[in-house]
């Protein structure tokens, strides 16, 4: 038996070189006397690989690669094949086994073998090693950031009990779709989806989500509206949508790593295009009513005016990214990619949300003017009638005759103090009679006060910062960026028309 094992691995030694090559795997997958395994195969061509005959050696991983499908078997031997031609400088072979290697069992330090030294700085390994390499750069570094911001922004904002419960939840979801994408376009770019194969299409179920989930957000903070189970119509096209992708997400990973490699071989296909064409439908279709909303609400004057910038920013921004992705689909066919453009207005969007997330969470639930309508930031408020009318006559004397406006360190709490009330209803007293808010209010106020001392300045002996002080600023630019606000004039305009030269006495 020993000398039976010496003779077939001699035979199969010398066949090579004195018989010429074995004849083609699908001819026959084995010659006549020897091992009849993949494993064998393996063995005997890599002793050949080892003694440097690579011809040989790519003819019997030939026979083993035709005998092995197991994916975690097949990537060593392409792998071993793509080495023996890298050794004899064929370039293309080369290049070809190391992409079957990779999709075999995608592991992307096979690029970096001593063996491909050779070849490596020809312009196809290049290519190769862009393809597939992960690695970050400065856009899928900023990506990254941006969508970890918004994944911690949608979560926090949930814990903000001050914000109306549904509007939150409508923003909070909005920003996690626009984050997801962001962070899937980051994994796509970096080529890290190919190490994570069940990231493929992670963020397509959530197409048709954009408009709806903005659309409601307006409805219900521009005229605080109900669900109604006819809403949930809404959902259609996205349930519709997950039918058609659950098939796809419970295929096994090297599956979603063939259907990655494959998208990448085919390019934009006419299934991409139904997709992106239908999701643009979907936004251009909400965005309308978006518009329609948001131009009724400033019609009829309803929100405070720093809700009313919210929401027009949001507005903007979001038709901006629907512009984008317009001239994303029109172009993409020519082969002129607008991509990194619609992922900047999605990451400005996250941004955007997210700085007033931080300053100012009380943009995020609407407030009205008013209207007779009943703020429903302060629907379950205790403050009854009665005691908001007492504590706007109170707040009227403190403004009017006390003038605390000219207290430069003055700030809600302390107004609730000397109100002898708490911080919300105070604040919700100023937002009820008099239809903004306090900082609004001061300003108002001090700059009132600012203007009756420049008229009565006949001959102009005040200076502008001594002014400033004397309403209640600390500081001349905070004074003349809120009187320019206020009258479209410097103070040192404002002072050289308030007096006529006919008034001045002589």
């Amino acid at each position: 038996m020993r000398w039976s094992i010496v003779i077939a691995l001699g035979y199969f030694w010398l066949t090579p070189i004195f018989a010429g090559p074995p004849p083609e795997p699908h001819n026959a997958l084995k010659p006549a006397f020897g091992p009849d395994t993949g494993q064998s195969y393996i063995a005997l061509a890599d002793s050949l690989y080892y003694e440097h005959d690579y011809k040989a050696a790519l003819h019997n991983y030939e026979y083993a690669l035709a005998l092995e499908t197991t994916p975690s078997i097949k990537a060593p031997i392409l792998k071993k094949m793509a080495l023996s031609h890298a050794a004899l400088d064929h370039v293309d072979e080369c290049v070809d086994y190391i992409e079957e290697s990779l999709r075999a069992d995608f592991d992307p330090t096979v690029l970096t073998d001593d063996g491909f030294d050779i070849i490596r700085d020809t312009p196809l390994f290049d290519q190769l090693d862009d393809k597939y390499t992960p690695s970050f750069n400065i856009w899928s570094s900023i990506y990254l950031y941006v969508a970890l911001i918004g994944f911690y922004i949608s979560v926090m904002i949930n814990f903000n009990k001050k914000i109306d419960s549904v509007a939150r939840l409508l923003i909070s979801l909005f920003i996690f779709i626009h984050s997801l994408f962001i962070f899937h376009i980051c994994l796509s770019i970096t080529k890290y989806e190919y190490v994570y194969p069940h990231s493929y299409l992670m963020s397509t179920s959530f197409s048709f989500l954009y408009g709806p989930l903005l659309y409601f957000y307006f409805k219900r903070t521009t005229q605080h509206y109900s669900f109604r189970p006819s809403d949930l119509f809404h959902l259609v096209p996205t349930l519709l949508l997950l039918i058609y992708l659950v098939p796809i997400y419970s295929l096994s990973g090297d599956e979603k790593l063939e259907l990655l490699f494959q998208d990448a071989e085919d390019g934009f296909t006419l299934a991409d295009f139904t997709l992106v064409s239908l999701k643009l439908t979907s936004l251009l279709a909400y965005g309308y009513f978006i518009r329609k909303l948001y131009l009724e609400s400033k019609r009829k004057k309803e929100l405070q005016r720093h809700t009313e910038t919210w929401q027009r920013n949001l507005y903007r921004i979001h038709f901006l990214y629907i512009g984008t992705y317009l001239l994303y689909c029109i172009f993409i066919s020519n082969g002129l990619y607008l991509f990194h453009f619609q992922i900047m207005c999605m990451a400005l969007m996250v941004l955007y949300v997210g700085y007033f997330a931080s300053v100012q969470p009380d943009v995020f639930s609407g407030f009205y003017r008013n209207t007779g309508k009943l703020l429903f930031k302060y629907e379950k408020s205790g403050l009854t009638k009665d005691l908001s009318l007492e504590l706007m006559q109170n707040l009227r004397r403190l403004f009017d005759i006390e003038k605390i406006y000219k207290e430069n360190d003055i700030c809600l709490d302390k107004l609730a103090q000397r109100l002898d009330t708490t911080r919300h209803n105070a604040s919700q007293v100023i937002n009820e009679h008099f239809n903004m808010s306090f900082h609004e209010l001061v300003n108002k106020y001090r700059i009132q006060e600012a203007k009756s001392m420049l008229k009565t300045d006949i001959r102009k002996n005040l200076n502008i910062i001594d002014i400033a002080y004397e309403v209640g600023y600390n500081n001349k630019v905070t004074f003349n960026k809120a009187f320019k606000k206020d009258t479209n004039l410097t103070p040192s305009q404002y002072q050289k028309t308030a007096v006529k030269p006919q008034e001045i006495p002589v």
